[in-house]
């Protein structure tokens, strides 16, 4: 089996909870993460209304009215993980307004470059964890799923799980059913889904810890007038 003891992942709850404690979505990141951490990868946790991160697309909003802002602390810990898991509850069939706001500060840093002239989060995976009590897992997951690929991180095969109850108000994920058990801990289709994700963005993050070969990709050659062979007319 593949070693997995030199990833690190960062699992992010946007839940419009204050703390994780009280997060139905940080209980299926937890479960996402307990494969991982016993499997070898070192698992940072991130909640991000612990910190104060404003709205934007600019890598420190403090330089655009803002009187503070924990996004730069922040990004050092997203630009050591090989694996970002984004965990977003539903809300009107959509991702949270936090999930947003996470969205924007990494499209800020999107033209930071690596040290081969690409995107920064070249040779990165990232997956995405849903939970709710209406229906939007797949569309949730397709929205947060192409920031992230646009942005540069590498989508894995089922890169997405979730967890939804009956529409409407009821249980969330994780509340007592009544019977001595937690609703959704033995709903089959998550179980499965919340495993395949989590060893596939482990395998993929393993084949990309060496990067991706900057043929064709390299920004810096683009802007200097090396467009690798694209020096036909049509493509100037």
């Amino acid at each position: 089996m593949t070693d997995h003891a030199s990833l690190r992942a960062l699992y992010v709850n946007t839940s419009l909870k204050k703390t994780a404690g009280e997060s139905h979505t940080q209980l299926l990141l937890d479960a996402s993460a307990g494969i991982m951490e016993r499997q070898g990868v070192t698992v940072d946790r991130l909640h991000m209304l612990d910190h104060q991160v404003p709205p934007g697309v600019y890598p420190d909003m403090t330089e655009h009215g803002w009187d503070r802002d924990d996004w730069p602390t922040l990004w050092d810990r997203v630009l050591a993980a090989d694996i970002l898991v984004v965990g977003t509850p539903l809300w009107l069939g959509e991702e949270s307004s936090v999930c947003r706001v996470l969205i924007e500060r990494l499209y800020g840093m999107s033209g930071e470059l690596n040290d081969r002239g690409q995107s920064v989060f070249y040779g990165k995976v990232a997956g995405t964890v849903v939970t709710g009590n209406e229906d939007g897992i797949k569309h949730a997951a397709m929205t947060v799923g192409y920031a992230l690929n646009h942005l540069g991180y590498t989508i894995p095969p089922q890169a997405d799980c979730g967890w939804i109850g009956e529409a409407g108000p009821g249980p969330s994920y994780g509340d007592d059913d009544g019977q001595g058990g937690r609703v959704g801990f033995d709903n089959d289709f998550t179980q499965r889904n919340t495993t395949i994700m989590t060893w596939n963005l482990m395998h993929l993050a393993a084949m990309l810890k060496g990067g991706l070969p900057p043929e064709g990709n390299d920004r810096r050659a683009w802007k200097d007038g090396n467009r690798f062979g694209f020096e036909n007319p049509e493509y100037r």
